[in-house]
């Protein structure tokens, strides 16, 4: 009864939903066996009997009998005279069973060997939650927002399990309260010791791709494609999709009348402006569609640098860059291809570069982060417009534009 009433003070793991009868037997067999072996020196010889329906287990320690005064490994042999204790009618040479009760053990070993069972029992639980999460890496997940700390948010879902939601995987514009659901993609799933660390993202590619599938029942049936996915999180995004079947238009089936389909996606994102293209495997005919809204004149293709040359009217120029030079980054990303923007009918202009003698690399980078890597590209702009779209000062432009006035004058 001892044995038992020691099993039952186990009860709460006994009953726990998340671990199998069987697999809780095995797990009990294996805490023992540590502590057998940790008392005894070995556990080779002893046998443990669990009985999963009473909740009972036995443990009895097989030795050898020998003659008195010959034990040498006492864990392993006992001397006659201790064997007829036990049987009177035991003889040398025979096997002995005889059953250890837990309480025997020690108080010692058996707080220890509760604590052994504990940590067994949430190693066995983190693994199946990391094996379960491993298996939704790239799937859309829901969870509650937990608490919200300065660099992440921690979300529980309805079995409990912590989600982080990091803030690098937040979309700017993202703003939580305590208690309510947070959609995302399950990014990545890593075992941190043995507890699993599951991280959230709505910043993502595949985020918006997985979107579009839970949304669009035709990319969900795998009648369109969705080729490639490019964002800057909560301000723009280019979607190429493809469609095999001649008599469904990808995109418009994406977007849906005056945009109903798509709305629901730009929403979750925090509003942000989604370009859904068509695909096709004509890379000048894709780099043009790339570049929508800005309608291009013509595209020169550099195959083995990955450069285009695109050449658009003066009044196309802004809307192939985009606010902040969105557009034109993320054509670059969805193409594969460097893209160098030229004003129709300016038949000289010189590099940007070429001024790296008189004006600072930096300064020119700041100029090309929103399309603008020529001389004239940035004559034709005014100061005010330039100091609004560029990290530089009022000084520091008059100052390029009088090296650039310069070489023209020339």
């Amino acid at each position: 009864m001892e044995n038992i009433a020691l099993i039952d003070s186990f009860s709460e793991f006994k009953d726990d939903k998340l671990i199998d009868r069987v697999t809780l037997m095995a797990i009990l067999e294996d805490v023992f066996r540590s502590a057998l072996k940790k008392k005894f020196g070995d556990d080779d010889n002893f046998d443990i009997i669990i009985n999963p329906d009473k909740g009972d287990l036995e443990i009895w320690r097989n030795r050898v009998v020998v003659a008195d005064g010959e034990v040498e490994d006492s864990n392993q042999e006992i001397s006659l005279s201790q064997a007829q204790k036990i049987e009177p009618d035991f003889e040398v040479g025979e096997d002995v069973s005889q059953e250890v009760k837990i309480i025997d053990l020690g108080r010692r070993s058996i707080l220890a060997l509760r604590q052994n069972l504990i940590a067994k029992i949430h190693e066995h639980d983190n693994t199946n939650i990391y094996k379960q999460f491993k298996e939704l890496e790239g799937d859309i997940y829901t969870a509650e927002v937990h608490h919200i700390r300065h660099r992440a948010v921690i979300l529980l879902d309805d079995e409990g399990n912590e989600v982080v939601l990091p803030k690098d995987k937040q979309i700017p514009a993202d703003f939580f309260r305590k208690g309510e659901n947070v959609r995302g993609v399950i990014e990545a799933v890593e075992l941190k010791g043995n507890k699993p660390s599951i991280i959230m993202s709505r910043t993502s590619p595949l985020f918006l791709e997985k979107l579009f599938e839970s949304e669009i029942p035709e990319v969900f049936d795998g009648l369109i494609t969705i080729k490639k996915v490019v964002r800057i999180p909560g301000e723009k995004a280019k979607v190429a999709v493809d469609s095999y079947d001649d008599r469904i238009d990808p995109v418009g089936a994406c977007v849906g009348m005056k945009g109903s389909r798509i709305h629901g996606i730009v929403r979750e994102l925090g509003n942000e402006n989604i370009d859904v293209i068509n695909y096709t495997n004509n890379v000048q005919l894709y780099i043009t569609r790339a570049l929508s809204p800005a309608k291009v004149t013509s595209v020169k293709l550099d195959e083995e640098n990955k450069r285009a040359q695109v050449i658009l009217r003066p009044e196309e120029v802004s809307k192939a860059i985009g606010r902040g030079g969105f557009n034109i980054r993320l054509a670059g990303q969805l193409t594969g291809y460097e893209i160098d923007v030229y004003r129709e009918g300016v038949e000289e202009d010189v590099e940007l570069t070429e001024f790296s003698d008189e004006i600072d690399a930096w300064i020119i980078e700041e100029f090309a982060k929103i399309g603008l890597d020529t001389a004239k590209s940035i004559l034709e702009h005014d100061i005010s417009d330039l100091v609004k779209r560029t990290d530089l000062e009022e000084e520091t432009i008059n100052e390029v534009i009088r090296i650039l006035k310069s070489e023209f004058e020339d």
